[in-house]
């Protein structure tokens, strides 16, 4: 995983659809996809990670599964997504997937989870939330974007912002140090995501600048 690609975007009961959403995704050259799906039964759950993959596959849109190793495994996604304390963990993740270039992902909340992510072998880290989100409202209390960036300072891997970002702060968190972040309700709730992907990733180019 490169350590700048600005925008990571979770699907998560996008208005128009999660195909919609991933070929927005794809069009618009989004590096990373997450696939979060919370209320769905499984087998609702498979199909539509069946198809987010078809999707994804060959394209320069990377697919990251939210907690379930067994789903990530059988579409072959290209990585997976854990929490604090979620099992199998980083390490049995990889056991029991056996393939070379996996994608791991962990949520941090603290600086010490940050500077602890590197002992476990992740990728990459979520670190958050840097907002109060309603997608999470019983999640751990917001950090804001100075705290969350001093934290994400802390690890070696790329870190990710996450946590009631849109367009309304995201220059605030840009500002604060972060490169990479990631949206839900921005692009999720919109009616029309390609053109919600293209205004975030716009004002990231134009705050980052040559940072």
């Amino acid at each position: 995983m490169r350590d700048r690609f600005g925008l990571y975007l979770i699907l998560t009961e996008p208005v128009v659809g999660y195909e919609l959403c991933a070929e927005a995704a794809v069009y618009e050259g989004v590096a990373w996809v997450q696939l979060r799906m919370k209320r769905e039964p499984p087998e609702e759950r498979r199909r539509i990670a069946r198809r987010v993959r078809a999707i994804t596959q060959g394209s320069g849109t990377g697919l990251i599964v939210n907690d379930e190793l067994d789903l990530a495994i059988e579409i072959g996604a290209d990585g997976l997504h854990l929490g604090q304390g979620d099992p199998p963990g980083p390490a049995e993740a990889r056991r029991r997937w056996g393939r070379a270039g996996l994608i791991i992902g962990l949520s941090t909340h603290n600086a010490d989870q940050a500077a602890r992510a590197e002992q476990l072998g992740v990728d990459y880290i979520g670190v958050g939330p840097v907002f109060a989100t309603p997608t999470k409202p019983e999640g751990d209390p917001p950090l804001g974007p100075l705290a969350a960036a001093e934290a994400a300072h802390r690890a070696s891997c790329p870190a990710v912002a996450i946590g009631g970002i849109d367009a309304s702060n995201l220059a605030e968190v840009l500002r604060a140090g972060f490169v990479n972040y990631a949206v839900v309700r921005a692009v999720c709730a919109a009616a029309d995501p390609r053109a919600a992907i293209r205004r975030l990733q716009t004002m990231w180019r134009e705050v980052l600048g040559g940072r």
